[in-house]
């Protein structure tokens, strides 16, 4: 279970493309990410800000949770100030009108299975009672993911119970943030069909792992994010890396979903320090907390990242 959670942390706060409008194939439209939480003890400070800098060149790094409920307070000023400050921003993915289509089309080329093979028979007597149990909570028909592959139904099962208690990305942070961007200039880490690439090339193994174990922690979803999210509200980046970190026992999961993207952004930021002017990235939250982070990446190649906020 404990791998479950960090697992369920880092789809929802490091992998845009599971929050896009794409899931609309289905019954519902996916959302992602978590909830408001109860008052914190102290006063919030505001979700971490970090900030990489030379004498000509300025990159904010704000880590996000790719939807939120309507009443989560998080633009701070110092945001607000920082992003006016920028030139430009950089999302995961680029966040156009078309995004869902080609999101659709993606699912539906990589993520059905075989003809004559069917999720359900990938598992074992055991997975498939777990499975079609969390599906009859879900009140979706146990054949309803029969066609895919097991990490799509594997997200399905992740984002579903947070959409069925409200949840919509409408309120994630990217989509604030680009509202409140206007016309600045916007671009992009990745693509859609790099980021959906990473689930399909994960060991089959390791996306019926990561499935069953969504299934039979379904009831755990919505308190964890909240949690996570509390975290995140309150910028307490080492409470957050505790949370986004613990017992992920997968060494290719986490290369794939994490480490390998934060060495890679690492190097675009130290490429992009080459050019002068004022940027503001806005990626997943699980990106920026914890041992391989994209600050640590950064550090192991000689530049600092500030925070400040």
């Amino acid at each position: 279970m404990r791998n479950f959670k960090k697992l369920t942390s880092a789809l929802l706060a490091s992998t845009i493309v599971l929050a896009g409008p794409a899931w609309a194939a289905q019954e519902t439209e996916l959302a992602s990410a978590a909830a408001s939480t109860e008052a914190a003890t102290a006063a919030p400070t505001g979700p971490a800000l970090w900030k990489v800098a030379d004498e000509d060149t300025t990159i904010y790094l704000f880590g996000t949770v790719h939807a939120l409920p309507e009443n989560v307070d998080w633009y701070s000023s110092a945001i607000e100030n920082a992003l006016s400050a920028s030139d430009s921003v950089v999302t995961e993915i680029k966040m156009t009108p078309e995004m869902a289509g080609e999101m659709q089309q993606l699912v539906m080329t990589k993520g059905i299975l075989p003809q004559g093979t069917t999720l359900r028979s990938l598992f074992t007597p055991e997975q498939t009672a777990a499975y079609e149990t969390a599906m009859g909570k879900l009140g979706i028909p146990a054949g309803a993911f029969d066609q895919f592959e097991p990490w799509y139904a594997g997200m399905m099962m992740t984002m579903l119970p947070l959409l069925q208690q409200g949840y919509s990305p409408d309120a994630g942070v990217e989509k604030v943030i680009l509202t409140k961007a206007g016309d600045k200039d916007q671009q992009a880490l990745e693509t859609i069909e790099f980021q959906i690439g990473i689930f399909d090339g994960l060991p089959q193994e390791s996306q019926v792992d990561f499935l069953i174990q969504a299934a039979e922690g379904i009831d755990e979803i919505k308190p964890m994010l909240d949690k996570m999210v509390a975290e995140w509200v309150e910028g307490d980046a080492d409470a957050l890396a505790a949370l986004m970190n613990e017992g992920l026992t997968d060494p290719k999961v986490a290369e794939a979903l994490l480490y390998a993207r934060n060495r890679n952004w690492a190097t675009w930021i130290d490429q992009r320090l080459d050019a002068p002017g004022t940027v503001f990235v806005a990626v997943g939250a699980g990106h920026l907390a914890g041992e391989n982070s994209v600050q640590d990446a950064l550090e192991a190649i000689d530049i600092e990242a500030v925070r400040v906020q």
